[in-house]
């Protein structure tokens, strides 16, 4: 029998293999007589699972050396306190908001620094970019922090801005959660990305950061020792009990992207291929559409969460229903914007976009 298929922002669907493997193996772990979430993390076998993950993410997301991958705890809403406490200085940091998670992470800042917002498409909905040109940068920030996808209104930065082209040495840090692993990274322009695991590597409890070794040792007095960089990457993110069921799932979740295909390409780039087809079949129908309407302008559109409405939304009801009859869940829009909300993520497959659109197809079709 055919799973529904899960449009959950997150957690979200994961990938059916990985939890068949995890599942075969839930009660003894390759014949250690233990399931990974009775190991202890510093065991020899716990251990391997780590080394192994970190290796993966590293190969996967073409890490540079001088960069650190740490397995934290706390998601992307702990990291926006977090990065402040370990890399401003106390001093001033730049933000640009465009949509609800920056506008958390600027909120959030302001508590251990002088945030500053240099950019931002309020006045548009959140439905465009605002141009780097454009933006206002602090001649002394200790680094400029963007969501590069807002899950929640379907904007995407699809290339990440070059801060010294613009005249800017601060470090740009990312809050890549929603797409991470969804595409490559320029790290040439990033200082530091974090991300909560639950939308694209594995279920929640492992957050993701990537932080280049200079930017390790700055933290503030106030920060707790279990949150400084320096001290989880000198201990390889073993400092507390790390979550180690989560980051072995996301371990499987990376070998399952290692593996994948399409056409001569592999691993990301093969994954972000599959995306690019997935967000373009689902824009081409609501586009083609005069029931439906996206509005979020096209260059900046998320391949990742797709915000939708019916143009008449007293259907709504009657949408949900019946889509989650058809076996398509998780289809209700955030209760800040409204409408629907499609989240494609890794684990979601073509088929599944496939079968949406012909559910929105039918449904249309139905109320004529």
């Amino acid at each position: 029998m055919t799973r529904p298929y899960n449009f959950s922002a997150g957690p979200a669907a994961m990938p059916e293999a990985v939890l068949q493997q995890a599942a075969a193996e839930m009660l003894d772990w390759q014949g250690s007589g233990m399931g990974v979430m009775e190991m202890s993390h510093r065991g020899k076998e716990f251990m391997s699972i780590a080394a192994t993950a970190e290796a993966d993410l590293r190969e996967l997301l073409a890490v540079p050396a001088h960069f650190r991958i740490l397995f934290m705890q706390g998601g992307g809403l702990a990291e926006n306190a977090i990065v402040p406490m370990n890399l401003s200085r106390g001093g001033v940091v730049d933000f640009v908001v465009t949509g609800s998670w920056s506008q958390k992470s600027a909120k959030e800042a302001r508590k251990y620094a002088a945030a500053n917002v240099v950019g931002s498409n309020e006045a548009d909905h959140h439905t465009t970019l605002p141009s780097p040109a454009g933006w206002r940068l602090s001649s002394n920030a200790q680094y400029l922090h963007l969501c590069s996808n807002e899950t929640i209104h379907g904007v995407e930065f699809h290339e990440l801005p070059d801060l010294k082209a613009l005249g800017s040495d601060a470090p740009l840090v990312i809050d890549f959660s929603s797409h991470v692993a969804s595409r490559s990274v320029d790290w040439s322009r990033v200082g530091l990305a974090f991300g909560g695991a639950q939308k694209n590597l594995g279920p929640a409890g492992v957050t993701l950061v990537v932080v280049r070794e200079d930017l390790l040792g700055h933290a503030l007095s106030i920060c707790p020792s279990a949150f400084d960089y320096k001290t989880v990457a000198d201990n390889a993110s073993m400092y507390n009990t790390p979550p180690t069921y989560s980051i072995y799932m996301a371990g499987l979740t990376f070998q399952w992207l290692k593996a994948q295909t399409e056409g001569a390409l592999t691993g990301i780039a093969a994954m972000e291929a599959k995306n690019m087809a997935k967000a373009r079949l689902l824009y081409d129908f609501i586009d083609g559409s005069g029931f439906y309407l996206n509005k979020v302008a096209k260059d900046c559109r998320s391949r990742m969460n797709i915000p939708f409405f019916l143009r008449d939304e007293s259907r709504n009801d009657a949408f949900l229903a019946g889509a989650k009859a058809a076996g398509l869940l998780q289809l209700k829009g955030h209760k800040s914007v409204g409408g629907m909300r499609a989240s494609i993520y890794n684990a979601m497959p073509l088929e599944g976009v496939q079968a949406l659109v012909t559910y929105m197809r039918d449904f249309e079709q139905t109320q004529a």
